[in-house]
């Protein structure tokens, strides 16, 4: 029979792809907490998704999430939380994109941010003892 070889066969074949992902995502992330906290068109957003008390945290978690993806490049367990915790803020800024009835192509950030942090997660977690 044809056996198929799973992507998450051989972490450090994968190594490379984790800290790109974080990187990025750290990047990322680090760009939009600054926005979140700073930005005035960040608080026009809030406020049309009528979670303007909420944006100052959201932010903050933002940075958060940014320091323990970059911490993350040199302790898998940072990296495995910080990615969980950003998947899960993602979609959660997903879901109000589609509750405020949002057009796809302005929801779809979140949803992208919300599958590479879960993908840098399941990775990590595949791998947590080697």
């Amino acid at each position: 029979y044809f056996k198929v070889n799973i992507i998450f066969s051989d972490f450090k074949e994968y190594l490379w792809v984790t800290k790109v992902i974080i990187v990025f995502s750290g990047l990322s992330f680090l760009f939009f907490g600054i926005s979140c906290l700073f930005s005035n068109f960040m608080v026009i957003e809030f406020k049309r998704y009528d979670l303007e008390k909420f944006r100052i945290i959201v932010g903050l978690l933002q940075l958060l999430g940014s320091v323990g993806l970059f911490i993350g490049l040199f302790s898998k367990n940072w990296a495995m939380l910080a990615s969980l915790g950003l998947a899960i803020l993602m979609a959660f800024g997903f879901m109000v994109r589609i509750k405020i009835k949002d057009p796809f192509i302005l929801a779809f950030p979140s949803l992208f941010y919300a599958l590479l942090n879960m993908i840098l997660f399941i990775i990590l977690i595949r791998f947590e003892n080697k």
